[in-house]
């Protein structure tokens, strides 16, 4: 049975910065917490930082004046706070999450699809992309 598009969240994430990586996983799991679907889509460095276990370690370079802020964001992981690998791993289990690898991404960043195949739900390519996210109306491009 096909889910009502208006009840999906499509999450378009090409950057490999934690704070958008955290942002994304943020918004999956309260998505999915809320009940509804979600479709991850990674590219580039976002892809490139999954594959390579990027998500479970906060690191971050922030811009000039924002130091401070960056080292609050680092001690309040070190308390406890959730990683987004932590929150990717509770929308991945509630059923209604869907990870899915950029073909094209992946071969750029020259990784081959059997080094992302395990690690992801499906790899797919923009004609796949573009179907699946038909009339979803809730996008985060990230």
């Amino acid at each position: 049975m096909e889910v009502d598009p208006r009840k999906r969240v499509a999450i378009f994430l090409h950057g490999g910065d934690y704070d958008r990586l955290h942002q994304a996983c943020s918004i999956a799991a309260s998505a999915t917490a809320g009940g509804r679907d979600v479709q991850l889509f990674l590219f580039w460095w976002a892809l490139e930082r999954f594959v390579d276990g990027g998500f479970s370690t906060p690191a971050f370079s922030p811009p000039p004046g924002l130091e401070r802020a960056a080292e609050a964001a680092e001690d309040a992981f070190e308390g406890g706070y959730p990683t987004a690998a932590a929150l990717l791993e509770v929308a991945r289990a509630s059923g209604h999450c869907t990870v899915y690898a950029c073909s094209a991404s992946a071969g750029l960043l020259g990784r081959r699809p059997d080094e992302i195949a395990d690690k992801v739900d499906q790899v797919v390519g923009w004609s796949a992309i573009l179907s699946l996210t038909a009339g979803v109306s809730d996008r985060f491009y990230l």
